[in-house]
């Protein structure tokens, strides 16, 4: 039984087996916490597999979490599916509660083969499914769609914040039944390519504020996070720069934020949560994969050779940054830290153990 968070360290449920819930959120549901991802147990990064289905786990302290299995199997009869393990990668699963239609709505992000990156919606009348498939291939606002997260304003109406691949990041209001967009939309920060390019959105609302925490565009390679904030969902949004204090690696203490949870009947408590999908990579440091992104997607490929050399690296090992396919993330970590606030300004200090009850 755990009495604490200790961020990076291997976390296993009550069956003491690694948790598998990567990329997704924490929900509170009639007073239980779900926490629910992508299951990566299968994901070893010789097999092909990039996710076996969605999995839920279940808490009444969010640090000791049982094993619910899958919400949403994956679909072995149908190679045309977006939930197909072997034909399809889904990613970055967020569900949210429709009061109206009193239905739980999941998106979840499908990359294919040939390049393409679109969204599946399912709904469920309880979080715990079953799930009906009732979108597939949703190219939103005819965008190729990367990394988002899903929010529900005060009054029901939903938004729906995106990365326009490897281009910039997008506000688009949902649907009464936040099943498709509506066409409405505004952008925000556009970059010229990766890993400038803002991905991994996650909002957060707090004192009439709207915050986004995002990451750079480095595969599952860390990065540098940033912060913005803004005084209606659709901003415009003023960057705050790295809410990450104190981190000599520029990698966001080694994790990516998938998601922020504000702790019910806590006066200010919220936490980032957040992957470390490549533990065993720690030794890399940004400063010099950043740049080695940068000259691959900008045409600079001759420069590689030398800045291998001054990583201290083989030219193969500099190679494997840029591929994700073959990496083991079923020992992928996690790091759940608090944020703390200097007025508008965002911070997250590490951490080796933190507990709830040290928050009013």
């Amino acid at each position: 039984m755990y009495d604490r968070f200790y961020p990076g360290q291997v976390w296993l449920d009550m069956e003491g087996k690694r948790i598998q819930a990567h990329g997704g959120s924490v929900i509170e549901v009639e007073g239980v916490y779900y926490w629910y991802g992508e299951n990566k147990e299968k994901t070893d990064g010789t097999n092909g597999i990039w996710t076996w289905g969605v999995r839920c786990y279940s808490s009444a302290d969010l640090y000791n979490w049982k094993d619910l299995g899958l919400i949403i199997p994956p679909d072995l009869e149908d190679e045309t599916s977006p939930l197909n393990p072997y034909t399809a990668k889904l990613d970055r699963p967020h569900i949210i509660y429709n009061r109206f239609t009193r239905k739980f709505v999941c998106w979840v992000k499908v990359m294919r083969d040939d390049g393409t990156q679109t969204e599946t919606v399912l709904t469920a009348d309880h979080i715990l499914g079953p799930y009906t498939l009732v979108k597939k291939d949703l190219r939103p606002l005819n965008m190729d769609a990367g990394d988002f997260d899903l929010a529900v304003a005060p009054d029901g109406k939903a938004y729906y914040y995106f990365e326009r691949v490897h281009s910039e990041t997008i506000c688009a209001d949902l649907t009464a039944d936040y099943t498709d967009v509506t066409g409405f939309y505004s952008t925000h920060f556009p970059q010229p390519n990766p890993p400038c390019v803002r991905e991994a959105t996650a909002h957060f609302l707090r004192k009439n504020k709207h915050y986004l925490l995002t990451s750079g565009t480095t595969g599952y390679l860390p990065n540098p996070s940033e912060a913005a904030v803004a005084d209606t969902w659709h901003g415009p949004y003023r960057v705050l720069g790295n809410p990450h204090v104190g981190d000599p690696s520029d990698t966001s203490f080694h994790s990516q934020i998938s998601s922020v949870f504000k702790v019910p009947g806590k006066k200010d408590l919220y936490i980032a949560c957040a992957d470390r999908w490549v533990p065993d990579r720690m030794h890399l440091n940004y400063r010099f994969y950043g740049k080695a992104f940068d000259y691959m997607f900008t045409g600079r490929r001759e420069e590689l050779p030398a800045l291998a050399e001054e990583m201290g690296i083989s030219q193969e090992e500099l190679r494997e940054t840029f591929g994700d396919a073959g990496r083991n993330t079923s020992i992928a970590d996690y790091v759940w830290l608090p944020l703390r606030f200097e007025g508008e300004k965002v911070c997250i200090d590490w951490k080796d153990e933190w507990k709830l009850e040290d928050y009013e």
